[in-house]
């Protein structure tokens, strides 16, 4: 699929996407002749993955570790390392989303106390 389909699906914009590809992070699978982004079903799930550790703070370098991660463990299933690398990148994010619904509750009080006033 073109960048143009992929961007409807991920809710990312183009130039995110380009930045992406540029820095390596997730390249297109392939080019047209006239060197149009191509994308597959594949990839948009990577892009997905990329979407969803956005809010939680992941820099590039992380997201990129994490589908490195992820790709290995695809070839090699019971290495045990990359479980344990997986454990705690899982862990990871679950302290950031603990600390995001923290910041959401501040934010929920805040808005109480506006209502209020």
């Amino acid at each position: 699929m073109r960048i143009g389909e992929v961007t409807e699906r991920t809710s990312l914009s183009f130039r995110t996407l380009r930045h992406y590809d540029e820095v390596g992070l997730v390249a297109p699978s392939a080019r047209t002749e006239g060197g149009f982004r191509l994308y597959t079903e594949k990839d948009v799930q990577r892009l997905l993955i990329i979407r969803r550790m956005k809010p939680l703070g992941y820099t590039l370098d992380e997201m990129r570790e994490l589908l490195d991660v992820v790709d290995a463990l695809t070839a090699h299933p019971a290495d045990v390392a990359l479980r344990a690398r997986l454990d705690d990148i899982r862990d990871s994010a679950d302290l950031r989303r603990k600390k995001l619904a923290e910041q959401l509750d501040m934010a929920d009080e805040f808005m109480q106390q506006l209502s209020r006033v």
